[in-house]
């Protein structure tokens, strides 16, 4: 009789690291967001990273269709040089890691998260920053890097950052902040383990494929109407979608909006001076006359649970931003009653300008979806923050409640 013995071992090359922690020390400057700023010296900040390589164990198909990006939480603090009038910031970001141009040493870092600031405007104590108005604001960043060094579990990088903070226009002034930085950081990865590259079972795990879907959200912003109207006032909004999700990754639509400012119905109401000198016809239907409708185009990136989405829009209907413009596009100063400053206000002029910003929306805002993407249900349900514009401009700041109905799905 004889015996038999089989084993199996893991070969070097198929085990990987499945995550990685990273520090970064960037120094740069802060654009002065107005005139008059207050001066800045260097700019200094420094960020904590944790991530996971998501090519490990990870069979999700935008895994694979997005060539493998990594994934992180970015933890910084910056200090603006001047304390004492522009003050320190303190950021959470959470964002994602591409191979850019398939250039396995240079990387892409873009990430969208929130920031608490410990300074901002005043109208007595600190009048010349008109940058931050709020403890808290929206944080963007977008990061390259190039890795100079490559070790088997680190990596010294160097890197071009941008950071970009606003409070998505819930408290005026809000001209925010605009940082550009040079910065280096050191990767350290951990948890070696099991290796999964979809590459290698293409073929067999990733058919291209697509379905269709209808969207519908329900929404409440809030947002201020000018200096003078400075309180925070909800803003209610209902879209409806159709579109094709391509590779569980790739999410495209079109579809048509409504929204109702609480400001604008308000000054309508009370029959506010530039109503009354130029728009009474305003007053006979208050409630039209403070909604807006049109129809937008949108991408996202589906991450399984998560979604990016970016929205381009057309405001087909949108009456008082004519109001909104005269209010906000004037020169304001301020006027002192019995020693309390208040903001007076005269009015601007509507011109070229305000056509393209009242004709152009946009959106840019993270989902989370109840039910991942990945496993294509017909129904799921998803939350969603997003910032809204005009042209550019904040417009107001959103939570809102989404469901989707996927169908006809094909290979």
């Amino acid at each position: 009789m004889s015996l038999c013995s089989l084993y199996s071992q893991k070969n070097k090359d198929s085990l990987e690291y499945s995550h990685f922690i990273a520090g970064e020390i960037l120094f740069g400057k802060l654009m002065p967001p107005n005139t008059g700023f207050p001066e800045v010296k260097i700019q200094k900040s420094f960020f904590l990273n944790f991530g996971k390589n998501n090519q490990i164990k990870n069979q999700e198909e935008w895994v694979y269709r997005l060539n493998n990006p990594k994934t992180g939480l970015g933890f910084g603090y910056s200090e603006f040089g001047n304390t004492s009038e522009v003050g320190r910031a303190y950021l959470f970001i959470p964002y994602a890691e591409f191979d850019y141009l398939k250039n396995r040493r240079l990387k892409l870092l873009a990430g969208l998260g929130a920031s608490y600031h410990n300074v901002q405007y005043d109208i007595l104590a600190n009048p010349l920053n008109k940058g931050v108005t709020t403890d808290f604001s929206w944080a963007f960043r977008m990061s390259l890097f190039y890795e100079i060094i490559k070790w088997e579990t680190s990596a010294l990088r160097i890197g071009l950052n941008y950071v970009h903070h606003s409070n998505g226009h819930v408290k005026l002034p809000n001209q925010g902040f605009n940082s550009f930085m040079v910065g280096i950081s050191y990767e350290n990865k951990y948890n070696r383990e099991g290796y999964f590259s979809g590459k290698e079972s293409s073929p067999k795990l990733y058919i291209k494929n697509s379905y269709n879907y209808f969207s519908a959200r329900f929404g409440i912003g809030q947002n201020t109407l000018s200096l003078v109207y400075n309180d925070k006032k909800e803003v209610y909004s209902l879209a409806l979608s159709y579109g094709k999700v391509v590779n569980k990754t790739y999410k495209f639509g079109f579809g048509m909006y409504y929204r109702m400012y609480e400001h604008y119905y308000d000054y309508i109401k009370n029959e506010g001076e530039i109503v009354l000198e130029n728009y009474p016809l305003f007053l006979e239907n208050p409630f039209g006359y403070a909604t807006n409708f049109g129809f937008f185009g949108s991408g996202e990136l589906l991450l399984n649970h998560f979604g990016v989405e970016f929205e381009m829009g057309l405001n087909v209907y949108k009456p008082f931003y004519k109001v909104d413009w005269i209010l906000n596009k004037g020169y304001n100063y301020i006027e002192y009653n019995d020693g309390d400053p208040y903001v007076m206000a005269l009015p601007g002029e509507l011109d070229w300008y305000y056509e393209l910003k009242r004709s152009v929306s946009g959106r840019l805002g993270l989902k989370y979806y109840f039910v991942g993407t990945q496993k294509t249900p017909e129904h799921n349900f998803y939350i969603a923050a997003h910032i809204n514009a005009n042209l550019g401009q904040a417009d107001f700041s959103e939570l809102s409640l989404g469901y989707v109905y996927g169908f006809n799905y094909k290979k």
